[in-house]
């Protein structure tokens, strides 16, 4: 990548850390991206699927397609960062690296509209929503596959703590499926003096608690993986009496439909019988929240073969994470695959979702060049 466009593309992410938006809300992000795309002579249709973007890049005469998509929305997280790009938004921030895949995505644009030595049709998927509020499923509901065709899709996630520029392909397994679940216990109010004419359902989600705990260890096999974490609890509005209910909410991760049914299953059997042992009963509520991200072995290559020939390190060694990707829904539709590209180290606890995170404008020229790379892979594969 030249250093003029590396110097544009760094602009552009600045301009949309400044400017973040929040899922449903991405409209100055979709007009910045269209503004760009026809600065770079490439044609698009907006509206797709909301605030979707789907460009559309063709050349020569081979009738192979792929697709590579970014994401485009913002965190409700207060920015921490003392940087001269700064969230200009109270509450909202970048704090996932989406306006760094956006740029990539604009930069990939860039390098494929300068090269004459592939043939097909590449589809550059700007997807809105994909913090929890389904802007995949969206975009597909609003005929991305009907109205764009592809024959496979790739993305890409950028990864603090991997070393800068380093393309992580997995075998299989990337993300996980996310969950959520929320158990309220009914139990008999009172004066908390006086707790024997009661059914105290703070004392029983106390037990609830740590016996949920046990499911990740107990319930589910030493070669699979779950997760079961809470994050709410609430209940009582006084310090001398007893309430009513107590309710909690919390997630689950899985990697394998088996795994899942087991851990809902047993959530809602130690919900019911805690219950029942301090006479109350329990309301238990299900969240479905998409699916594990998993690659499928023929693009995993042309990913891992696509780091290679765009002159990137390449890891293949990483285990799956137990965070979520709405990319799920794509692969549901289209074989593809998802990496990792490193954002280099962490500084001052910047991880994904974290106050104090900046996307490294350094890994540009790797994250854009890769998605080139793998555009190019794809429409020269033997792969049906």
């Amino acid at each position: 990548m030249d250093r003029d466009l590396l110097d544009k593309l760094t602009a552009w992410r600045r301009h949309l850390h400044a400017n973040p938006e929040l899922s449903l809300q991405e409209a100055e992000t979709s007009a910045f991206v269209q503004e760009k795309l026809k600065e770079l002579g490439i044609p698009f249709e907006a509206g797709v699927g909301g605030h979707g973007v789907v460009a559309t890049l063709k050349r020569g005469s081979s009738d192979r397609s792929v697709g590579l998509r970014a994401d485009m929305d913002a965190l409700p997280i207060q920015e921490a960062n003392d940087l001269p790009y700064k969230s200009a938004k109270t509450n909202v921030m970048h704090a996932c690296g989406h306006d760094g895949h956006t740029v990539s995505l604009l930069g990939a644009a860039a390098l494929l509209a300068g090269d004459e030595s592939w043939s097909g049709t590449v589809q550059f998927l700007f997807q809105p929503a994909e913090e929890g509020y389904g802007g995949a499923k969206s975009m597909i509901a609003d005929g991305l596959f009907e109205r764009f065709p592809m024959e496979r899709v790739f993305g890409l996630h950028n990864w603090p703590g991997l070393e800068a520029g380093t393309v992580a392909v997995h075998h299989g397994p990337v993300m996980a499926e996310p969950g959520k679940f929320k158990i309220t216990l009914n139990g008999t109010a009172g004066h908390a003096a006086k707790p024997e004419l009661t059914h105290d359902p703070i004392t029983a989600m106390g037990h609830l608690i740590v016996a949920l705990q046990t499911i990740v260890s107990r319930n589910v096999g030493p070669m699979d993986s779950a997760v079961v974490s809470i994050g709410q609890i609430h209940g009582g509005l006084a310090s001398n009496q007893i309430p009513t209910s107590v309710w909690i909410e919390g997630t689950y991760r899985v990697f394998t439909v088996p795994v899942r049914e087991r851990v809902v299953k047993r959530i809602r059997e130690i919900a019911q019988n805690i219950a029942a042992t301090f006479e109350m009963e329990a309301e238990v509520e299900f969240s479905l929240g998409g699916l594990a991200t998993i690659n499928t072995p023929a693009e995993e290559e042309m990913a891992a073969n696509a780091a290679k020939t765009a002159g990137l390190s390449l890891r293949r060694d990483l285990p799956a994470n137990t965070t979520s990707e709405d990319f799920c829904y794509f692969l549901q539709d289209r074989p593809g695959a998802y990496v990792w590209i490193g954002n280099g180290p962490a500084v001052n606890g910047g991880e994904l979702h974290n106050d104090c995170y900046n996307f490294n404008d350094a890994i540009l020229p790797a994250t854009s060049g890769w998605l080139a790379a793998v555009a190019k892979q794809a429409l020269s594969s033997n792969a049906p």
